[in-house]
C-alpha cells in the first residue's frame, strides 16, 4: 500500500500544487489546514495567509483532487506562541520574526502531530527548499529558485523531521508552480502572494502593538549620537533598527535608528556606518544533528539577506557570531541563519549585534 501524507493547505497555489503532486505521486494525501487566526468576515481581507476563505478555497481544491480534507482550530497556540511574544518583542525595543516563530512554535509542530494522529508516515508542505541525502541522512537545502527560497524559516528541524517531510515544490521554479495550477484547474490558481503577516494585514504592526498594550506604552526621547535630545516620540514599538523615514525629527541629513534602549524609552539616531556589527549574540540556538561549534558558515541575518561569512562560537546561553567583516543592521529579535553553501546547518535569534 502506498504511503500515507499530511499536506498542509492553505488554499494558495503552493500548497495546493505541493498537494497535487503527491496525489500524482501516488500517496495517500491527507489535507490539513489549520485556523490560527480571525479576519472580519465581510471579505475586506483578502488573498492573505489565514483569512476566513483560505478554508473553503483548500477544501475546493481537496475537491478537485479527489481527497480527504480537515480544518483543526489553532487559535490559542497561535496567540500564545506568536501574536503576545509579538507584541512583547516590539515593547522590548526588538523587530520580532513572526513566520519563522510560527513554523517553529506552531506549524510543523502541529503538523507532525496530526500525522501521528491521523496515521501519516509523511507529512508535506508547499515551502520552496530542498531536502537533499548525504551520506545517507537527509539534509536541509536552498530551494533551486532564490528569489523564492524559504529555508529560513525551516532551520530549526532535525534530522528526525526532515526524514519524514516531503517539499515537493524545492527544485521548481514559481512562475512554473502557477502554470501547473491553472493546467491543473485548481481553484485559487489565481491566487495573489501574501506580503503582510497574516494577523496584521495592514502592515501597520505599532497598531496591533497599541490595541494590545496600550497601557503599557510610554512615551521618550529621540537622541544623537552624543545623547542630545532631538525631539520626542510616542513608544518605542514605532521604530526599528535601521529605520530612515518617520523619524519624527528632521535634521537636514540621512539619520538612521540605530539604537532603540527599553528601560529608558530612548531612540538613538547615527549614521548608515553606526549600523555596523562586527558581532551577533545568539539564543534559542537551534543546530542540525551532526552540527557542533565552533563552525564556519555564512550567516544570513534576515530573510533573503546575504549569507556573510563568520566563525560561530558556542557562549553560555546560545552562541556568538563574529563576521569576518562588519554587518549592517544586525537586529534584535530576527534569527541569523547559518549556510554551508545551498545547506542549512541551524541557526538562532539575535539578542544584540555589538562593533
Amino acid at each position: 500500500m502506498s504511503p500515507r501524507a499530511l499536506v498542509a493547505m492553505s488554499g494558495g497555489v503552493d500548497s495546493s500544487v505541493a498537494a497535487a503532486r503527491l496525489v500524482s505521486a501516488g500517496y495517500q494525501v491527507v489535507g490539513v489546514t489549520l485556523h490560527l487566526w480571525d479576519y472580519p468576515d465581510d471579505g475586506s481581507v483578502r488573498g492573505r495567509c489565514c483569512a476566513p476563505e483560505d478554508v473553503h478555497d483548500a477544501r475546493r481544491v481537496a475537491d478537485v483532487l479527489g481527497i480527504p480534507h480537515y480544518a483543526f482550530d489553532r487559535r490559542a497556540e497561535f496567540e500564545r506562541e506568536i501574536v503576545t511574544p509579538f507584541v512583547e518583542s516590539y515593547l522590548a525595543g526588538e523587530t520580532p520574526s513572526p513566520c519563522v516563530r510560527c513554523n517553529r512554535g506552531v506549524k510543523m509542530k502541529e503538523l507532525f502531530h496530526l500525522a501521528r494522529e491521523l496515521g501519516a508516515e509523511r507529512v508535506a508542505t508547499g515551502h520552496y527548499a530542498r531536502i537533499v541525502r548525504e551520506s545517507g541522512a537527509p539534509r536541509l537545502h536552498r530551494a533551486r529558485d532564490a528569489a523564492k527560497d524559504q529555508s529560513y524559516f525551516l532551520h530549526m528541524l532535525g534530522a528526525a523531521e526532515l526524514e519524514r517531510l516531503e517539499l515537493p515544490l524545492g527544485d521548481s521554479e514559481k512562475p512554473d508552480v502557477r502554470a501547473e495550477a491553472e493546467r491543473l484547474g485548481l481553484p485559487g490558481a489565481g491566487k495573489g502572494e501574501s506580503q503582510e503577516l497574516c494577523f496584521v494585514p495592514t502592515g501597520r504592526y505599532d497598531e496591533l502593538v497599541v490595541a494590545r498594550a496600550k497601557d503599557r506604552l510610554r512615551p521618550g526621547p529621540i537622541v544623537d549620537a552624543e545623547g542630545r535630545e532631538l525631539g520626542r516620540h510616542e513608544g518605542i514599538h514605532r521604530f526599528t533598527r535601521g529605520q530612515r523615514k518617520n523619524l519624527g525629527v528632521a535634521l537636514g541629513e540621512r539619520a538612521f535608528v540605530v539604537d532603540i534602549d527599553a528601560e529608558t524609552a530612548a531612540v538613538r539616531l547615527g549614521s548608515r556606518e553606526d549600523l555596523d556589527a562586527s558581532r551577533a549574540l545568539l539564543d534559542e540556538l537551534s543546530l542540525a544533528d551532526d552540527v557542533a561549534l565552533p563552525l564556519r558558515a555564512g550567516v544570513a541575518v534576515r530573510y533573503r539577506g546575504e549569507a556573510h561569512p563568520a566563525e560561530i562560537r558556542a557562549r553560555e546561553g546560545g552562541a556568538e557570531v563574529v563576521f569576518d567583516s562588519p554587518v549592517r543592521a544586525v537586529v534584535p529579535g530576527q534569527f541569523a541563519v547559518f549556510y554551508a553553501g545551498e545547506r542549512v546547518l541551524g541557526g538562532g535569534r539575535i539578542r544584540r549585534g555589538a562593533a
